[in-house]
């Protein structure tokens, strides 16, 4: 068994302002066995130049052409040698004991998943903000200092934040997956969280924030730009994979629900001149739907809201007809 207890998997894309912050948090930890892969993804700023400076043996720089964030977590995951791994994005960090105390708890009970805490951190404010997201909060005491499968949290699965970062994965259990991250695509942790969370048997929590989210502007999800056009591709994605991992009947209808939601709140909240090109993709994906063989489930366990949003959106031949359907407006769906 290898001596390296945590693999931490770093990807970054011109991460110069943040980059440092990340990898001295990682750097520091109490945790001593630990490996550092970080990925610099095509970055064309100081990135490189940073992560060149650093001389602790415990890191590896892969240097590559810009492959994207799923690609590049991927080959992180091919090259991890520790007994776990760990996500973190470039901008965010770490709490000094967080390798520690994720390990012991993985290690000690097992698990292939183990769940964790993460609070958002304002880097033009340095302060901190907690959200009940991000707090497991829909977990109740109950799964406190217990192992759990997922047939246990069905109820709330789709209400978990699906951030890759929140949890510490088993080695063998990752690299085992029939689905690693979905490469050419934003949204990639939803696919994999949820075909990851579902495969896993083991997994436990841990009530304790080791995780800082920073806030920034250039944050994938801090605006609703062009990158929300991939709302759609990742959902399609994560409906299939779970098809095909034949939990599909079990979780019909909050499938079915969160493959119209996602596009619905995107549609509402997207820039205007994407709008036509999201709407575009929204249909292209329901008139397959509407072709399949989940058409039917689709109508018999849709609320009304959300399927007259997917009948709306089959019978307009464009987005300025949907907006007329529903009162020359987007309707507000927040």
């Amino acid at each position: 068994m290898s001596n390296i207890k945590v693999s931490i998997i770093i990807s970054v894309y011109n991460g110069e302002k943040f980059i440092k912050n990340a990898v001295d948090s990682v750097i520091n930890q109490s945790l001593k066995e630990i490996e550092i892969i970080i990925i610099n993804d095509g970055s064309t700023d100081k990135t490189l130049k940073i992560l060149d400076s650093y001389t602790d043996n415990r890191i590896k720089i892969i240097n590559q052409e810009n492959i994207g964030l799923g690609a590049s977590r991927n080959k992180g995951i091919n090259l991890a040698n520790g007994q776990y791994i760990m996500f973190l994005d470039a901008d965010d960090f770490l709490t000094e004991d967080a390798c520690k105390i994720a390990y012991e708890e993985a290690s000690q009970k097992d698990t292939d998943i183990t769940m964790f805490q993460i609070i958002n951190y304002d880097y033009k404010t340095k302060t901190t903000t907690e959200s009940q997201w991000f707090n497991l909060a829909n977990l109740d005491s109950s799964f406190d200092n217990k192992v759990f499968s997922p047939k246990d949290t069905k109820d709330v699965l789709f209400d978990f934040s699906v951030s890759a970062c929140q949890r510490i994965y088993k080695t063998s259990f990752i690299k085992n997956l029939k689905y690693k991250f979905p490469v050419n695509m934003y949204f990639e942790d939803m696919p994999f969280f949820y075909s990851s969370y579902l495969t896993a048997k083991r997994i436990s929590i841990i009530r304790q924030h080791l995780y800082y989210r920073g806030k920034n502007e250039s944050s994938i999800t801090e605006k609703v730009d062009k990158k929300f056009l991939d709302t759609v591709p990742a959902g399609q994605e994560m409906f299939k994979r779970l098809c095909n991992l034949g939990f599909y009947e079990e979780y019909k209808f909050d499938l079915i629900a969160y493959k119209i939601n996602g596009p619905r709140m995107a549609l509402s909240s997207i820039d205007e001149n994407y709008q036509e090109d999201l709407f575009k993709l929204i249909k292209e994906d329901y008139e397959e739907v509407k072709d399949s063989i989940y058409y039917q489930d689709f109508l018999d366990n849709l609320g009304p809201k959300k399927k007259k949003f997917f009948q709306d959106i089959l019978k307009s031949k464009n987005y300025t007809e949907f907006k007329q359907i529903n009162n020359d407006k987007t309707v507000n769906l927040r």
